[in-house]
């Protein structure tokens, strides 16, 4: 591996979604993550959010699965788990057992509700945590109920990427203090400081109305999409008065409404949508690619990847025969190398435990189930 964290070791607690893209983010990084994954449960073959690490097979509900793991803490210098509060204290794996080998360690913990809080101990998902950070209400439509935007703002904006960062935070102050510390990240915490912009427009009077009626929400004609004549899509976010000058002369017509008076938006919806109507999807593009109008092509995942300009940056890789975002952001120095593929769950069990110094227990342990 290359990166600008080689030689960084982080140890990732296999789970879903939010912590394996934080481990993803380190990995594509350079870092040696090394993935324990239960002995009874393999990882979807091909998975992005699985590459560029190697892998393992251990039952941490044993105690010689646990002595295994606290093994690989001693050496390591980041942990990252995504459990409910309580499950790795209880599997003697929590943050007191491992800081306790390694007052060293980073120890980074993803959860929806953070480790305290009258929420901390019941279920939910990302559409949840959204909800009560403040950053699902205002998504959707003018008089329409509010749209999930994917699992995006969760899992992995304010989960997953928040995590990464807290953990690289942490690193370099252990550069002066010679210390580690747990890293507690909430996706609740993490979509609400998502959304701090969107308070500093409140705070001045810009964003007041309901859902789908303000400037960045759809409300406004010259931030929205519109249908093209193909059925297609494409986005316009024409702001500055410059920009929408160039708009308009890609739209081939004059201004003649106020554009910063919402009560004249209907209108100038119309225009724009009319306008639109008239070509293709990609006639628009081309129209628009050497100019500042701010429209863009409306692209599906599966056609975003052949786009001449994430082509030209190399935005996708194909790793494994499958089509992924390429690691980001980019580093002049120190480049991140093509992500590697996904490990076969286990498949590094025999050599990680040799770096252990347990090469001539593999075969005991094999036959106790500790290890597969």
């Amino acid at each position: 591996m290359s990166g600008p964290l080689q030689g960084l070791t982080v140890i990732e607690l296999a789970g879903l979604a939010p912590a394996p893209f934080a481990a993803t983010v380190l990995a594509d990084y350079g870092a040696d993550v090394v993935r324990v994954e239960r002995t009874s449960v393999a990882g979807a073959p091909g998975d992005p959010l699985a590459r560029s690490r190697r892998s393992i097979a251990v039952d941490t509900k044993h105690p010689a699965g646990v002595d295994i793991l606290l093994r690989l803490v001693e050496r390591s210098d980041v942990l990252i788990e995504g459990f409910r509060p309580g499950v790795t204290e209880r599997g003697g794996y929590g943050p007191a057992h491992c800081l306790a080998r390694n007052p060293r360690l980073v120890y980074g913990r993803m959860t929806g509700w953070g480790q305290q809080g009258p929420l901390a101990p019941t279920a939910g998902h990302d559409i949840d945590y959204i909800a009560i950070a403040g950053a699902l209400e205002p998504i959707g439509r003018a008089g329409q109920t509010p749209v999930p935007p994917l699992n995006l703002l969760g899992d992995f904006g304010g989960g997953g990427l928040l995590l990464a960062t807290g953990i690289l935070a942490a690193l370099f102050e252990r550069e002066r203090s010679g210390k580690g510390q747990v890293v507690d990240a909430a996706m609740v915490d993490g979509a609400a400081l998502l959304t701090t912009f969107m308070h500093g427009m409140r705070a001045v009077g810009m964003w007041n109305g309901p859902r789908g009626t303000n400037l960045l929400d759809g409300g406004s004609p010259f931030y929205d999409t519109y249908e093209t004549a193909d059925g297609k899509y494409v986005a316009i976010g024409a702001l500055e008065e410059k920009f929408y000058q160039e708009l308009l002369t890609i739209l081939r017509f004059e201004d003649v409404e106020n554009r910063m008076d919402p009560s004249q938006w209907p209108r100038l919806r119309e225009r724009i949508g009319a306008a639109v109507k008239t070509k293709t999807r990609d006639e628009w593009a081309e129209l628009a690619a050497a100019s500042d109008a701010c429209l863009a092509p409306v692209l599906t995942p599966g056609e975003a990847p052949s786009h001449p300009h994430n082509a030209e940056r190399g935005t996708f890789v194909e790793v494994a025969g499958v089509t992924q975002p390429a690691p980001a952001p980019r580093f002049d120095r120190t480049p991140a190398a093509t992500p590697a593929a996904p490990p076969r769950a286990g498949q590094d069990t025999d050599a990680v435990l040799a770096e252990l110094g347990l090469r001539d227990q593999i075969s005991d342990l094999r036959k106790a189930g500790t290890v597969a």
